[in-house]
């Protein structure tokens, strides 16, 4: 499996735009959910993307939302519930029936998955994110990648500045890639953003990757990845426009157009 380096300086080796799985492959599967990202490796996605938050009792949780109610079972701010509550929803029944009983996923379990496996886009969603990096979401994050042997294998991206001020405060050779947010970065240029926080990778959205955005980026070779894409017709034209990445619901359709368009 090819290190995050890989992604972000080299080419991906077997695309030359990389294929990220949106919280699996989200068009078919319950997002954020196990059977979502096994979905995305098996459609050809070459790094999956997910987003964390901590339960009450401090346990590293994929969850989209602040709160649970939209894709399980239940009620309620996931700071708020315990690990066991949380493992206790349904996160599968609000997608599809054939779905019921799917877990929320601790992190663990999913990098425990992924591991030799694919790369992983980790989010950490802006409610999670503290005052102070010691003890916090990411250095428990940072911590717990290591442990499970996914050190070099994983990117991690916030909207939130602090996120990223707290991981390079704790690891400054994390791989960190900017969510751009436009309150966050009032008259700055990418180049400038990239300056300002120090990392290694820009996302932005695809209205946000066009005119002098789309050149400064690309004349800078300043790796970039844009979300969320399942158009054929956008994600060949992105592709061909220097992307380095392209977040998408549908892996197999991007695998698809890559093939067709010769960025194999």
């Amino acid at each position: 499996m090819r290190q995050y380096r890989e992604f972000l300086y080299e080419g991906t080796g077997w695309h030359a735009c990389t294929v990220i799985g949106h919280r699996g492959a989200c068009a078919y599967f319950p997002e954020n959910t196990m059977v979502s990202f096994r979905g995305a490796l098996d459609l050809g996605a070459d790094m999956v993307e997910l987003d964390i938050q901590c339960t009450r009792d401090g346990e590293i949780v994929v969850m989209h939302d602040e709160k649970v109610n939209r894709c399980t079972n239940g009620r309620g701010r996931v700071k708020d519930l315990g690990y066991a509550q949380m493992r206790a929803l349904d996160a599968g029944s609000w997608f599809g029936k054939r779905f019921a009983g799917e877990k929320v996923p601790a992190l663990a379990e999913v990098l425990e998955y992924c591991r030799g496996k694919i790369a992983v886009n980790i989010e950490i969603k802006s409610e999670a994110v503290g005052d102070s990096a010691i003890g916090g979401i990411e250095e428990k994050t940072l911590e717990l990648v290591s442990r499970m042997g996914m050190r070099e294998h994983v990117i991690y991206s916030s909207f939130s500045p602090m996120a990223l001020a707290h991981l390079r405060e704790v690891d400054q050779s994390a791989p960190i890639a900017v969510l751009y947010e436009k309150k966050h970065y009032k008259k700055m240029s990418p180049a400038r953003i990239m300056e300002h926080t120090g990392a290694d990778c820009f996302n932005c959205s695809r209205d946000e990757f066009r005119g002098s955005w789309a050149r400064e980026l690309v004349s800078c070779n300043i790796p970039v990845n844009v979300y969320t894409v399942n158009d054929r017709g956008a994600l060949a034209r992105l592709a061909g426009a220097g992307v380095g990445g392209i977040f998408t619901n549908k892996p197999d359709v991007m695998r698809a157009v890559l093939a067709a368009s010769g960025k194999m």
